[in-house]
């Protein structure tokens, strides 16, 4: 804590660069480029990038030998214009840090600079390894976001944990949620074209009518959770994007139809897409035709309840005073949801509450935080690993 607290400037002041120069997922080129020049300041660091995208950063701290864990943040923002009036507020149109991932980064910077200071004094034994991540709002067109490219490429190889952080402007400095389980959603897309012959909007009998058709199907569609699925379950269906026609009087041979399918366990994901491909085929019904599309995003957000355990500890050694809430994240998604498939892992929301009685939320146009917060996510980061690397053994 008294290194951090050494780095307090350091932490506002890259988190603040960060905040006022966004780049969109897969976009992440001048903030892979200030990450990598930091990282090679800080002693003992190997830096390598572009392992398995172009703007992936990876940095590890070795004694060579001894156990190894990693510490991820991702560094793309969101296509927002910020709508703060701070100094630091952002100099992109259009681009905004409206879900904390500055601050991710600015974190495992510090985070790193404290543990390196560690390894050169050799009070640790192991290897902690920093990923930084491209593209965690978004996924490409094969549907993949940064963390399966990652992976891919190996920065999981011979890991033995890896952890995350993230803010939670709703909660106030000193209120920690962690969670055993899955914590956060399946991220289930569809993509459905419904397809009639169209014709004229003064004699649609001599037609089939894809709106029609799609006015059915959403009374079945809606009724999916609320009727199939246990009360109990977290399961969310919504629609977010219906388009077709292009004039009052034609009635379009085709709409599309974009929306989520939310849930934590699998087999319920898989129960909730056979049950809207189910209310889709009601058109066909009507006389049309379908083409269907599934992708999934990301997984359900697994927490190791011994990953916790190793959070909790720092946090309560560090800060007996926090108030550790117990209790899921919510149905949005995480790609780092990928990760914590692949090794034991888990992920904790640090509150970061602006109390100045405005609604900063994520992903709004007013985001942002107690900057408070940053001193606390790299202490509680450092001395995790601090105390994984020295003391813990990891049962997989």
């Amino acid at each position: 804590m008294k290194i951090t607290e050494e780095l307090r400037n350091r932490l506002s002041e890259w988190r603040r660069y960060l905040h006022q120069h966004p780049e969109l997922s897969f976009q992440e080129v001048e903030t892979a480029r200030f990450v990598s020049s930091t990282l090679e300041k800080m002693p003992g660091m190997k830096v390598e990038t572009q392992l398995g995208y172009p703007t992936a950063v990876v940095g590890e701290l070795s004694t060579g030998t001894g156990p190894v864990i990693a510490i991820r943040a991702d560094m793309d923002a969101l296509p927002i214009q910020e709508q703060n009036d701070c100094h630091y507020k952002s100099i992109i149109p259009g681009v905004m840090h409206a879900c904390g991932h500055d601050a991710h980064t600015a974190i495992a910077l510090g985070t790193a600079q404290v543990l390196s200071e560690a390894f050169q004094k050799h009070t640790i034994q192991g290897t902690v390894r920093f990923l930084f991540q491209p593209a965690e709002e978004h996924v490409d067109e094969k549907g993949w976001s940064g963390a399966p490219y990652m992976i891919q490429a190996g920065v999981l190889d011979n890991v033995d944990v890896v952890i995350a952080l993230h803010m939670s402007p709703e909660h106030h400095i000193g209120e920690v949620l962690i969670h055993d389980g899955y914590s956060m959603a399946n991220v289930d897309v569809f993509k459905v074209k419904i397809n009639g012959t169209g014709g004229h909007g003064a004699y649609p009998h001599l037609g089939t009518d894809p709106f029609w058709m799609l006015s059915h199907v959403l009374n079945h569609l809606y009724g999916i959770t609320g009727r199939r699925v246990s009360p109990l379950e977290p399961a969310v269906i919504s629609i977010g994007k219906i388009s077709g026609g292009s004039t009052s009087n034609v009635i379009p041979s085709e709409v599309e139809v974009h929306g989520t399918i939310r849930s934590y366990h699998p087999k319920l994901s898989e129960q909730l897409k056979k049950g809207v491909a189910s209310a889709f085929s009601i058109a066909e019904q009507f006389g049309g035709s379908l083409e269907f599309k599934f992708i999934q995003e990301d997984p359900a957000l697994y927490n190791h309840p011994k990953v916790n355990q190793l959070l909790k500890r720092s946090i309560t050694n560090l800060y007996p005073d926090f108030h550790i809430l117990n209790q899921p994240f919510g149905l949005g998604g995480e790609d780092f949801a990928h990760m914590t498939n692949t090794i034991p892992g888990a992920m904790f929301f640090l509150g970061c509450k602006v109390d100045d009685r405005k609604e900063r939320g994520l992903h709004t146009p007013y985001f942002d935080i107690d900057e408070s917060v940053l001193e606390i996510g790299t202490s509680v980061l450092a001395q995790t690993a601090y105390h994984f690397l020295n003391q813990e053994k990891m049962n997989k």
